[in-house]
């Protein structure tokens, strides 16, 4: 009896996995927001914006490369990417301190429906009253 080694059963990771479910709130970020500014080392309001990339110039490394590779007969000579496997994109909002102007980017959660310092609709009725 007390010879045989206790059998642990293996830990799947899968099981322990809790599926993340997107809840189609709506997320509400107001306009300025007082934080940390490292060029002032304290505390200032902030104005804060969604962060947008900036237009493709072509003239990066790979872009030549590619355009290079591309040209003349042969067709399309790398893969196209078609598996798009996300939904959704992670919201990056630009931060500016009002005193000195630094700008700094702080991700958030990815969320289909985004509004900056927007009031919300949600249990506002016409005529004002919640039980009208």
């Amino acid at each position: 009896f007390g010879s045989s080694p206790v059998t642990r059963l293996p830990v799947l990771k899968h099981s322990l996995v809790v599926a993340r479910v997107f809840r189609t709130a709506m997320v509400n970020i107001p306009k300025t927001r007082n934080t940390y500014c490292r060029k002032c080392k304290k505390h200032q309001p902030h104005k804060v914006s969604q962060y947008k990339t900036g237009k493709k110039t072509g003239k990066a490394q790979g872009d030549r490369r590619y355009e290079k590779k591309q040209k003349g007969f042969g067709g399309q000579t790398k893969p196209v990417f078609h598996k798009k496997a996300k939904t959704t994109k992670k919201i990056v909002l630009k931060l500016e301190c009002s005193k000195c102007k630094a700008k700094r980017m702080k991700p958030i959660k990815r969320t289909k429906h985004f509004e900056l310092g927007t009031d919300s609709k949600k249990g506002k009725s016409e005529y004002g009253g919640k039980y009208r």
